[in-house]
This record gives structure tokens, sequence and C-alpha cells, in this order.
């Protein structure tokens, strides 16, 4: 069964599958990058490239996605997974359902504050970021030759944490960024505890290893390790052929520095019930 973690991108999902990953898959809590293979991504370009099948359209991979899913849960062992895609259905197929999802952990994170990540990662400007979290049918699409083999459906920011956050199905837990940047042990228990739950696992808050996950994912040392090894999930620039670098900004990524204050204004009202939601206005 899968445990997703979500959230839309440049929310913080990375650094969770980081925390999660020191703390259930190092013997001493120390991460390093190849950690995060043992928290793959779903759906993504790898579990579609080997069908011999062409997918003529962006969607046409999302009648597998059920399949797909199946094929993981196969062994019936609990695994997490992350993922952008929104809780939603295309064409008539269901991103997931109950024989495949145990529980979801949902990232939220100022929208103000998405934006200028969004606007980095993918080599935007702020207006282009802006519409890119409000395009209704937003999707990030991937081709192998003449075939859609990568397709994600992210929809708008609003839609996209409405579908996880009022879902019914699934328990889930939401935690913020913000909480996750600023009070990182506690939050993470609050991680672990909702896991142990949802999986009835009689295993107890392992203090002193989730001590050494926090201490080795600080921003800094992910920023470092990326400019020393590299980061794979990091986007080529178009400009330079150049990665562009993922772990950018950290703490620094401030809306009230970085965005006009019409562009402020105008997210203010847009995402009005989000900041009063989650105590950001």
């Amino acid at each position: 069964m899968i445990v997703w973690l979500s959230s839309y991108p440049k929310s913080g999902n990375t650094w969770l599958r980081a925390l999660l990953t020191s703390y259930y898959f190092s013997k001493d809590g120390k991460f390093d990058f190849s950690l995060l293979k043992n928290i793959d991504q779903f759906p993504s370009f790898d579990y579609f490239k080997d069908y011999k099948q062409l997918f003529s359209k962006p969607t046409d991979t999302c009648k597998l996605w059920l399949r797909e899913q199946e094929k993981i849960n196969k062994d019936k062992k609990i695994k997490f997974f992350k993922t952008h895609n929104a809780l939603c259905k295309i064409n008539g197929h269901s991103f997931t359902n109950k024989q495949n999802t145990l529980g979801v952990i949902y990232i939220i994170r100022d929208p103000r504050n998405v934006i200028s990540s969004i606007a980095h990662h993918y080599q935007i400007d702020l207006n282009e970021a802006y519409e890119f979290m409000n395009t209704k049918n937003k999707a990030i699409i991937q081709k192998k030759g003449e075939s859609y083999v990568g397709f994600v459906a992210l929809f708008s920011y609003l839609f996209h944490h409405k579908s996880w956050v009022e879902n019914t199905l699934y328990p889930t837990l939401v935690i913020k960024y913000e909480d996750l940047l600023y009070e990182t042990f506690n939050t993470f228990k609050n991680v672990i505890n909702f896991f142990n739950k949802i999986t009835h696992s009689s295993n107890s808050f392992d203090k002193e290893k989730a001590k050494l996950a926090v201490s080795s994912t600080k921003f800094e040392k992910l920023r470092k390790l990326e400019e020393e090894q590299g980061f794979k999930e990091s986007i080529i620039s178009k400009k330079n052929r150049k990665n562009i670098k993922f772990f950018n900004l950290g703490k620094e990524n401030q809306y009230t520095k970085l965005l006009s204050l019409d562009l402020v204004n105008k997210m203010n009202k847009q995402y009005k019930e989000i900041l009063v939601k989650y105590n950001y206005e």
C-alpha cells in the first residue's frame, strides 16, 4: 500500500523525502542523495517508458495509473511515494483508489513563496509563474520520441490543494512547509507518528535518529551536497545547458523581498482562503 507525499511543485516535498529516507533507510540517520531512490515519484517517465504502444495524447498514460500502482503493491509492502499529481480523474481514470492507497501526507506552502520557486525552477518570469499556478488544466508533460510517456495532472494550485486536503477517502495529515522550516523536529515527529498510526506500527518514535535526520538534511547541507555532487532532479538551463540550482534560496525566499506590491495584492486576493486557513495572513 502507498502512503503519498503529495504537494504542489516547489513546496518542500523533496525535503520531506530526505528526512524520511534518512530516518527509515539509513543506519545512522545521516542523509545522502542516494537514499532518495527509496521514495520514488509517481507518475513518472520510468513507469511508462517500456510500453510498446504509442501514447499519442498526453493523457493516454492516465488509464494505466491504477495498473502501475497494482504492480507497485504486488509485494503487499507499505511504501512512500512522492507525487505532484492532483487527486483527480482524467477521462474517467482515477489517480488512485482504496486498494492502492493507505494514507496521505500533504505539504502546503505559502503560495506567495511558491511562485518565486516556480519561476526559478521552470525558468519563467513571475507573471508566467502566476499563470502557471492558476491554469485550470495545468500539467507537466514528457515525451519519448513521439510518445507521451510522462504526464502529471497538476491543475491549479487551489484545485490541487483542495483535491487532497478535502478528500474523505484516505487518512490525511497536512503539514506546513513553514513549520517544517522553523519547527523541523516537532513537525517531523508528527509525520512519523501519523505514519505509525495509519500502519498500526508498534515501533516507537526514535528521537535520536530523528535528530540526526533533521541535522543532516538542513537546507545549507543539502545545498552544499548539490554543489559538490550535483542533483539529478535539477533542471537543465535553456540558456547555458547548466543545471539550475534545486536548493536555491531556503529561508531567503521571502515574498516581501521578491514580489512587487501589485503581485502581492493580486495573490492576497486570489489565495485569501488559503492564507487565512493556514494563518499566513
